[in-house]
């Protein structure tokens, strides 16, 4: 079994890697830039994977530079599925990450499932919807999974999203900590539990389907910011800082993970405050972030 992974040495990457490698898998990591189309197709020539997970993105809904977003995560994606296309035996099961966001912002739709219609805010969604968009077009040449994973964190998660900020702060016990919203909503699940599925998927999932990889447990960060009092015994004063606010804030993003549970059978989700413990005692280390 021979996994080629892309976005090897990012947050998620680096957990899938050591996951696929004790699940039997040998890990090929394509190196070098997705949008170098003849750098791509020659690597993925010699490898010949017989499966492929495709996390390499920019996956920060801050990120500034908006035609980096699109040259990222759509052409970089435009060429890796043209060069396994290419090849003579195409991979097994080749699973592309999306995101829930997608589904954008709408309060009438409280809990999202595959059936709901997408409609991205913000140029990381949009960039994520048009990759599933496109990736429709090889539909009938390779074996794609889509998969839409809701917000997931874990140690080693770089400090630009909320949790492993917080994290950071509590580490080197801050005085106080600069949020936006804290009100707003979102799973927040373990990469540990991500990856296992996501390798899951490559045994059973059903090529041409779209998983939310949902757990359905809404969150805010101001219960996180709850949860690590009791855990720490340590309260983090917020400042609100207007700059941290975005105008196309989605409120409440929260999925339905039913025919995920229909596919692979009964998912045992680590509990939050499991997850937050393992990234305390992790930043207590002061580990080297990585970024995803």
């Amino acid at each position: 079994m021979r996994l080629l992974l892309t976005g090897a040495s990012g947050f998620t990457g680096v957990h899938l890697a050591q996951a696929a490698r004790d699940s039997g898998y040998t890990v090929i990591e394509l190196n070098g830039n997705l949008q170098d189309r003849t750098s791509v197709t020659k690597q993925i020539v010699q490898c010949k994977p017989s499966h492929v997970i495709h996390l390499a993105a920019i996956s920060a809904v801050t990120h500034g530079e908006f035609a980096e977003i699109y040259e990222s995560n759509l052409i970089g994606s435009l060429n890796l599925l043209e060069a396994l296309a290419s090849l003579p035996n195409v991979p097994q099961k080749i699973i592309l990450a999306s995101s829930a966001y997608v589904y954008g912002n709408d309060p009438n739709r409280p809990i999202l499932d595959e059936k709901m219609s997408a409609c991205p805010s913000n140029h990381y969604a949009i960039s994520k919807y048009a990759m599933e968009l496109m990736a429709q077009t090889f539909v009938t040449h390779l074996p794609l999974i889509i998969v839409r994973p809701f917000n997931y964190t874990g140690a080693g998660h770089d400090e630009r999203f909320v949790i492993p900020k917080i994290i950071a702060h509590y580490a080197k016990q801050a005085n106080s900590i600069e949020l936006g919203d804290i009100d707003a909503k979102r799973e927040y699940n373990d990469v540990r539990d991500v990856v296992s599925i996501y390798l899951r998927l490559l045994e059973r999932g059903q090529p041409g389907e779209i998983y939310n990889v949902a757990s359905g447990r809404p969150v805010s960060v101001r219960s996180v910011l709850s949860r690590l009092h009791n855990l720490t015994g340590r309260e983090l004063p917020v400042v609100q800082n207007p700059k941290f606010m975005r105008s196309n804030e989605i409120a409440c993003l929260v999925g339905n993970g039913q025919r995920l549970v229909n596919t692979l059978g009964p998912i045992d989700w680590r509990p939050l405050d499991e997850t937050l413990q393992w990234m305390l005692s992790a930043a207590s280390k002061a580990p080297e972030r990585i970024n995803d």
